[in-house]
């Protein structure tokens, strides 16, 4: 085992930020950069101040994720922070990255000639580096699991009742998700106040299942996707005090998820 003075460096992006990006993104490529170019104001229409634009060409070191063919060199537009002094920063030739992308249409992508594509994000490249590269493959891995959590958007509807005994309850939440699968969230009160609670994917709401470890993808799913309040609209038919006790619940699921932790802004969502 390594010390923690020989440990291998961790990655300098979370878990959400590396998340984010892989789920916008249908195309994931490790590659180096052949050249970059930094375009002129009056080429770069729409930049964010303070950064400036690149015109790159980059080798294609590893597909990791992707269907259909790709040139073995493409080409991006990249917008990167400028320093402290306005500067933009250089790009050096065989610098490797990651790139978070999707096909540009009609490009030739798989001839000879440089495929272009089309960075999710404005900054969707990062420094390639051991760690990120593992948390990317480890975070697509478990994307394509079956019955792999989907990203959830909101409170579609619950309700809270109260148990046989006093201070006992039961707060069901239903969530809505991008792709319309199930998801739900079950909170129980015990008659001395104590409270367990359960994230089931899928038809089946079990209130025994394990609470989503940190840094896993359903973990990202709830603490990223869920509102910060309980939007108590949402539990229509319920008497007000039982809407107060379902939204302490649910006060109670996210502090145990805790923060989504970013370092960076995440794309916007195009489906």
């Amino acid at each position: 085992m390594q010390s923690p003075a020989t440990a291998a460096p961790a990655s300098p992006y979370s878990y959400a930020d590396i998340a984010d990006l892989a789920s916008a993104a249908p195309i994931a490529i490790q590659a180096r950069i052949s050249r970059a170019v930094a375009l002129k104001p009056a080429q770069a229409p729409g930049v964010a101040a303070g950064h400036s634009r690149f015109y790159v060409e980059a080798d294609v070191v590893s597909l990791i994720r992707g269907s259909g063919p790709l040139a073995a060199r493409i080409s991006y537009l990249v917008d990167l922070p400028q320093d402290a002094k306005g500067k933009a920063p250089k790009l050096k030739k065989k610098q490797p990255v990651l790139l978070f992308a999707r096909p540009v249409a009609g490009a030739a992508a798989g001839s000879s000639s440089t495929g272009s594509v089309q960075l999710v994000a404005p900054d969707a490249q990062l420094p390639w580096d051991p760690a990120t590269d593992a948390r990317l493959r480890a975070i697509l891995t478990e994307m394509v699991k079956p019955g792999a959590p989907p990203a959830v958007t909101g409170i579609a509807n619950g309700f809270h009742v109260p148990g046989t005994l006093p201070g006992e309850g039961e707060t069901q939440l239903f969530l809505d998700t991008r792709t319309g699968e199930p998801v739900s969230l079950t909170i129980l009160t015990a008659a001395d106040g104590s409270r367990r609670w359960a994230a089931a994917f899928g038809e089946i709401v079990d209130g025994s299942a394990a609470v989503p470890a940190r840094g896993t993808l359903a973990w990202y799913r709830l603490a990223c996707g869920l509102p910060r309040t309980l939007p108590l609209s949402k539990l229509a038919g319920t008497a007000p005090e039982d809407r107060r006790k379902a939204a302490s619940d649910y006060a109670i699921v996210l502090g145990a998820l805790g923060e989504c932790t970013r370092t960076r802004k995440p794309p916007v969502a195009t489906q």
